[in-house]
């Protein structure tokens, strides 16, 4: 079989996969702009609710750019049937399914010493040549590579709000995430990640691994925000208070909780997060 037979068929099987005709896919590829809307969002302090702003009073945004019509439907296939069988560590709880944020905080309840920090720019920070040498290292050809690629990435680099962007992350992230899965089982450190958010705890002081930790991440080429690096007991995780016996909803959970419960709502969303939270301090205690 020739290059020019082995590119046709590469192209062929991965639509096949993805449940679209070639001519519908490449038609699509090249009017990839039109299916693409792009808006700037403000950060906001989840604690506060207030707008996160530079040293210079500025604003702090992100730039969300979700899929639309048949990308956005070829894109769910390229999750469900390409990247979601591909095997991820129990560490990561992003974009995982039967995973959550609150699986995420669960295991540092109980540990003492606690660790926490964040990837900074984390989609933008990935561009499309870093997402194409992932599937090839995964194993893909390269003709495979380079069309998972084109329908993933806009603007050469990863766009955040799509449904293939967090899983294509955690792919670009697995190395990074073996180095320091491989050092926390080393010193008996309990490691998580929750898209960009990476926690570290333990019943012992580690103070001592943190720089190394830190350059693992850099050495990555992965950047990170000392603004919201921390190292103590008794943090918020993943928008989770984590204490010694119990994990809990932050105060303006339960706050709204309440306030459901007392307008006899028929939907009530922050009691369903709140009773999923408490639940596992039962399932800890009926084990124990």
């Amino acid at each position: 079989m020739n290059s020019l037979q082995f590119k046709k068929n590469e192209f062929k099987k991965l639509c096949a996969i993805i449940g679209h005709k070639p001519v519908e896919v490449e038609k699509l590829i090249l009017d990839i702009d039109n299916y693409y809307h792009e808006w700037i969002e403000k950060k906001t302090n989840k604690k506060t609710g207030e707008f996160k702003t530079y040293r210079d009073g500025t604003v702090k945004q992100r730039i969300i750019r979700p899929s639309l019509n048949d990308l956005k439907a070829i894109q769910k296939n390229i999750k469900n049937r390409i990247l979601s069988p591909i095997p991820l560590p129990n560490n990561v709880h992003g974009g995982v399914k039967k995973r959550s944020n609150i699986t995420n905080a669960k295991p540092h309840q109980g540990n003492k010493f606690q660790f926490t920090t964040d990837l900074q720019e984390f989609y933008p920070n990935i561009n499309h040549q870093r997402v194409y040498e992932t599937f090839m290292v995964l194993g893909f050809s390269h003709h495979y590579s380079h069309w998972l690629t084109k329908l993933t990435t806009w603007k050469y680099e990863l766009p955040q709000g799509t449904p293939t962007s967090t899983h294509i992350s955690n792919l670009v992230f697995l190395e990074t995430d073996k180095k320091l899965i491989e050092l926390s089982n080393l010193h008996g450190l309990t490691y998580t990640r929750y898209v960009d958010d990476l926690t570290f705890s333990s019943q012992k002081d580690f103070r001592h691994l943190l720089n190394e930790i830190l350059d693992i991440v850099i050495s990555g080429d992965f950047k990170l925000s000392y603004r919201k690096t921390q190292y103590s007991g008794n943090q918020t995780i993943t928008g989770i208070d984590v204490f010694l016996n119990k994990i809990d909803a932050p105060e303006k959970i339960i706050e709204k909780s309440k306030l459901e419960i007392a307008s006899n709502l028929d939907i009530k969303p922050y009691t369903v997060y709140l009773n999923n939270i408490r639940k596992t301090n039962k399932k800890k205690s009926a084990n124990s």
